[in-house]
This record gives C-alpha cells, sequence and structure tokens, in this order.
C-alpha cells in the first residue's frame, strides 16, 4: 500500500469562520463583523447572544456558506434573516419593504418628546411600509390607535402580519391608499392627532451602495430629482388631517430641512427640526398656529 495522502483539513471553527467571513466582508459592509455574526446565528438556528456565548468553538455549518454568498452579492443581512429591529421591536422585513433604519427611530423620539404630557388617541402612518413607524409608536402610547397607508400591497401585508406578531392587530388598520390620488384620506376616520411620515426622499441620481440600489424597492426610495416630489404632494395635505392641537412627524433627508420646511410653511404649517444621533438634520414636527422655524 503506497504512502497514506495527507489528512483533509480539520473543519473550521465557527469562531474561524466568523473572522474569515468578516475580512471577506470588511471592503463592502461597515458592520462586517456583527454581519457575520448574525449569519452564523441564523445558520446555526440560534440567537447571536448565544452564538458568542456557546458555540464559538463547534465546528462551522455548511449553511454558513449560502447565506455568506448571499451576503457578498449585496444583498442586505436583514434580507437574508428576513428580519430587522427597530426601536426594540422585532420586525418582518421582505424586499417589498425598506429594512427600517435606527435614523428613523428620531421619528419615534419626536413623537414622545411632543407627547410628554399627553398621549395621541388617534394615529395616521403615511407609508407605512413594514408598520415601523406606526407599530413603534403604538407601543409607545398603549391606549392608541393608529392606521398605516401604503400604495404597494406587499408592503400593506408585511405591516399587517408584523402587527399580528406583536399582538396589536387589534389597534392598526391597514389601507391600500396613495396619496398622489385624490380622495385618498376618505374614510380612514381622521383627524388624528398624530401623523407619520416617512416618504421616499433620495434624488434619482444619487449614489447608493450596491445592497440599497439593487435590492431594496425604488417606489419608496426615489422622489425625482431633488428628492423632493412625495414632500409636495403630501405636505400640503396634511393641515387637513390634523386634529386641533395635533402634529406631523416626518423623516427628512439630512439636506432637506430648508425645501421641505419651505414647502410646509406655505401650507400654514410651521417646523421644529430633530436631529439624528450623528446630528443630521433627520425629522420636522409639523403643527398648525405655533411658532418655530427650521
Amino acid at each position: 500500500m503506497g504512502e497514506a495522502s495527507a489528512a483533509a483539513s480539520p473543519p473550521l471553527t465557527v469562531a474561524q469562520a466568523v473572522r474569515e467571513a468578516a475580512e471577506q466582508l470588511g471592503p463592502a459592509s461597515t458592520t462586517a463583523r456583527l454581519d457575520a455574526e448574525l449569519l452564523m446565528a441564523a445558520a446555526l438556528g440560534v440567537s447571536r447572544s448565544t452564538l458568542l456565548l456557546r458555540h464559538m468553538r463547534d465546528s462551522a455549518p455548511q449553511r454558513f456558506a449560502a447565506l455568506m454568498a448571499r451576503r457578498l452579492a449585496d444583498e442586505p443581512v436583514a434580507y437574508i434573516l428576513g428580519v430587522a429591529e427597530f426601536h426594540g421591536l422585532e420586525l418582518e422585513v421582505t424586499p417589498a419593504v425598506l429594512i427600517p433604519r435606527g435614523d428613523s427611530e428620531t421619528a419615534i423620539e419626536a413623537a414622545r418628546m411632543y407627547f410628554s404630557a399627553r398621549a395621541p388617541a388617534r394615529m395616521l402612518d403615511c407609508g407605512t411600509g413594514s408598520g415601523a413607524l406606526l407599530l413603534a409608536a403604538l407601543g409607545l402610547f398603549p391606549q392608541a390607535v393608529g392606521i398605516g397607508i401604503d400604495r404597494s400591497a406587499e408592503a400593506l401585508a408585511v405591516a399587517a402580519r408584523n402587527a399580528g406578531r406583536l399582538g396589536m392587530q387589534g389597534r392598526a388598520a391597514f389601507h391600500l391608499r396613495d396619496w398622489d390620488r385624490p380622495g385618498w384620506s376618505e374614510d380612514l376616520g381622521g383627524p388624528f392627532d398624530l401623523i407619520l411620515a416617512n416618504p421616499p426622499y433620495v434624488e434619482n441620481d444619487a449614489p447608493l451602495e450596491a445592497a440599497v440600489r439593487d435590492h431594496e424597492p425604488h417606489g419608496a426610495l426615489f422622489a425625482g430629482p431633488e428628492g423632493l416630489d412625495a414632500y409636495r404632494v403630501l405636505v400640503p395635505q396634511l393641515p387637513a388631517l390634523l386634529a386641533p392641537g395635533g402634529v406631523a412627524v416626518v423623516e427628512i433627508g439630512h439636506r432637506q430641512a430648508e425645501p421641505v420646511g419651505a414647502i410646509g410653511a406655505a401650507a400654514g404649517l410651521a417646523a421644529h427640526l430633530h436631529r439624528d444621533l450623528a446630528g443630521r438634520p433627520r425629522v420636522l414636527v409639523f403643527s398648525a398656529g405655533k411658532s418655530g422655524a427650521v
């Protein structure tokens, strides 16, 4: 019998596989290590904390390679996993909806600050997507009820499932509506104490990361050459939807505070600016009959 062939290399441990994966993802992701850990946790069917505490010395599962291949092709981790966290809520996400961002939590904090002395009773979320803003606000104001509208039936299905998984289906209703169409707000049961909106606000030719450009829904991203088309239609309609003392909390791009504030001013609305944790303009709180400026 001839000389024995060299023994096969031992399988990578979870720790080794995560380290190698983070190195591969480094050039394309600012959260390379986190991405690798989340995908490994999914491959093992455990939480990330359990992964880090109990499984780092285990053999890496074969399924991890397939998940990594998707991430290396720029597919966002949230779509690979099918879930994303927003304001402490775990939400289902699919390519039919934008992935909720931490920056958007500024809208919820702005609402909390405004309603510190009283709570809103009725809320409307314009362009609800996954339902992130509406469901977070319902969690913040447990006596309130809310309506989410979207022009995408697929997005509304995701939002309704999220309301159900969070036990909020009795407090949240979702309707197929498009604020570009006349009469869209009829029969919604307004006026509303709190209106939330994260409309499309990306310029049509804006450079975007491949993960966003190639995977997230363009209808929820792009809004004309200046990124202002959605504001020009929606913001002038807000005064008729607001209850006395109510506010509209509207997310903006970080260079859009002045033009969106001007659109609101032309509609008789005052605007108060809120910045995100990075100090960038992120939210305008619109109100009627109050002083305030961007």
